[in-house]
């Protein structure tokens, strides 16, 4: 049987076989792959109230990570959200597009430019490089309207055009209000 050191900067040696190094090596590239493949859901948070997940729309895996909390609807108005993100293009402009539906009807439509290209862009986004990690936090806040129970479609696209040809983001997001807060 061939042995391979892989762990020489380990004060004392181990020894692994190939057949073991593949199968972590395997491990590893479905865990990758997992982590980064469109169409994979990943879970932003789950709550005795509240449980959002999200997928890609797109057909092009991301480097992206979302993390909202509290992980809560009941009597809070204001998030906190942390965003790491590694760009696949340049954002000199940036135009968001937000769809929401609830069970199953159309509820609320937002655009808005967030990057202009102009050197006064306000958000910390704007002017980033492709490939550059975006890491940030800032906050949520929401109108003192309260969501009623039920399942929430949202779609969050980015363009990198006003003409909302160049999509280079499109989030998935799935809300579920598990009560009322009647």
């Amino acid at each position: 049987m061939t042995m391979l050191n892989f762990c020489s900067s380990f004060p004392q040696p181990k020894f692994y076989s190939v057949e073991y190094s593949a199968k972590k090596v395997t491990m590893f590239g479905l865990f990758f792959l997992i982590l980064f493949a469109p169409g994979v859901s990943e879970f932003l948070c789950i709550s005795s109230d509240l449980e959002l997940s999200y997928t890609f729309c797109d057909s092009t895996a991301h480097i992206f990570m979302f993390n909202l909390t509290p992980c809560s609807i009941m009597n809070n108005f204001v998030w906190k959200a942390a965003l790491t993100w590694i760009p696949r293009s340049d954002i000199t402009f940036l135009k968001v597009i937000f769809y929401v539906w609830f069970d199953g009807a159309k509820a609320f439509h937002w655009k808005e430019v967030l990057c202009s290209g102009a050197a006064d862009d306000e958000y910390s986004v704007c002017r980033r490089l492709k490939g550059e990690t975006i890491e940030t936090t800032f906050d949520i806040k929401g109108s003192r309207t309260n969501f009623p129970k039920g399942n929430y479609d949202i779609i969050l696209q980015g363009f990198s055009d006003d003409s909302e040809n160049n999509m280079f983001i499109c989030l998935n997001i799935t809300m579920i209000v598990k009560q009322d807060i009647y």
